[in-house]
């Protein structure tokens, strides 16, 4: 089976090629606003949605403004046309949506907006202008030689190049290539050996499974510092800006968040990589994740804890966890975990309402069963979380049930 992956690189404001790219991304952003504008006039004017195909036939043939011309190649001009229309699929998808359930929204969904005057916007090249040349990624001639050594290319499992795209940040450009790799066709057979996953903050992963293997939790610890440091910095820069010169993000505040994105990315990156491989050595072909959709817009911890909750990307891992499954052939089931902190898997309850009671959490990291037996409060969530999934599943069922984990840290 073939899929997408992407490789990322990083232009930075030193950089000899930066203002090259400015100019680009800018070019971009007119041509985007230029298309917006006829697109929006037709809409509004005549009810009529002007698609990409009459977009593409009359920005081309424009001889009052050039926009399309500008762009460093006719297919960049093309691509940007199609994530207009992409945009304006989405704005007439939420119309219908909005139409039939309005309690789902806050307002009435807006039109694609313009893009700011002074701003940048995203530029694509696909594989029929970029080429790969003895393991070098090379560009047209309207990029002044400018060049990438791409690392997929050793890769034993490399298929294809697809396409680059050239991502404007505050004083940067994040570069992804795209590019296709060869994953397992079929899933590894069904073992009945099972990992399952409790996201938290500071146990990223609490990870049980169903047989003798005692649990670990990957520590989450160094997130929530990155994220704290961050939050306590940016609130510092940002009130010395305003009270300055009446700004609200500075240079020094870029190379702050750039800083944590990169170091929260990296840890995600190690800690996604270690559940894998610990999955491997143990021969676990099948994980489960507990997710609940909207935790993070529905959270109602304290403003302290709910800042670091909210701030760490716990969805960017499981798509991590997931892609990196998917590499070597394990299975990931998603699943979402209503009452499982709440209900005692010692006593073979069920993660239902009815079995909810919270007050046996005596702390954030202990829960007692009835009994009294003492467990590892995000061990019994996680051993829960895999009830949801196997109902089978229960304490006298599993090889030694371990009660507290080990602690493993990735960074």
């Amino acid at each position: 089976m073939i899929v997408q992956r992407v490789e990322k690189h990083l232009i930075k404001q030193n950089d000899s090629y930066y203002p090259m790219f400015c100019d680009f991304a800018h070019k971009s952003k007119n041509l985007y606003n230029h298309a917006n504008f006829l697109v929006r006039n037709e809409f509004i004017k005549n009810n009529k949605w002007l698609r990409y195909g009459e977009m593409d036939k009359i920005l081309k043939t424009d001889l009052e403004f050039d926009d399309y011309k500008q762009m460093p190649t006719a297919q960049s001009a093309q691509q940007i046309l199609r994530l207009l229309e992409k945009d304006w699929k989405s704005f007439f998808t939420a119309m219908k949506d909005w139409s039939n359930h309005k309690d789902k929204y806050s307002g009435r969904p807006k039109l694609p907006k313009y893009k700011s005057k002074d701003g940048k916007h995203i530029l694509i090249l696909t594989n029929q202008n970029a080429k790969i040349k003895d393991g070098v990624l090379c560009f047209p001639k309207t990029f002044k030689g400018f060049t990438i050594n791409p690392q997929f290319l050793q890769k034993d499992d490399f298929v294809s190049f697809r396409q680059v795209r050239f991502i404007p940040d505050y004083k940067s450009f994040t570069v992804e290539i795209v590019y296709n790799i060869e994953v397992p066709d079929a899933l590894l057979p069904d073992n009945g050996r099972y990992l399952s996953v409790d996201i938290g903050l500071d146990n990223l992963a609490a990870i049980v499974n169903n047989v003798s293997v005692k649990p670990i939790v990957i520590n989450g610890k160094g997130l929530k510092s990155i994220n704290k440091y961050y939050n306590k910095q940016i609130s510092h820069y940002r009130e010395i800006a305003k009270r300055m010169n009446g700004r609200d993000y500075t240079n020094r505040m870029n190379r702050l968040t750039l800083k944590r994105n990169h170091k929260i990315d990296d840890y995600m990156h190690k800690a996604s990589r270690y559940l894998i491989d610990y999955a491997l050595e143990n021969n676990f072909n099948t994980i489960v994740i507990g997710n609940n959709k909207n935790w993070k817009q529905e959270s109602s911890m304290s403003k302290r804890v709910n800042q670091s909750f909210v701030g760490i990307p716990h969805m960017r891992f499981i798509e991590m966890v997931r892609y990196k499954a998917q590499n070597v052939g394990l299975k990931v089931i998603l699943t979402e975990e209503s009452y499982t902190s709440g209900t005692s898997f010692l006593d073979n309850e069920e993660p239902i309402r009815t079995n909810y009671d919270k007050s046996r959490r005596v702390q954030r990291g202990l829960f007692i069963s009835n009994n009294g037996t003492k467990i590892n409060a995000d061990v019994n969530g996680a051993y829960q979380i895999m009830k949801k999934v196997f109902p089978k599943v229960n304490a006298d069922g599993i090889q030694g049930v371990a009660l507290h984990p080990i602690r493993v840290s990735v960074a």
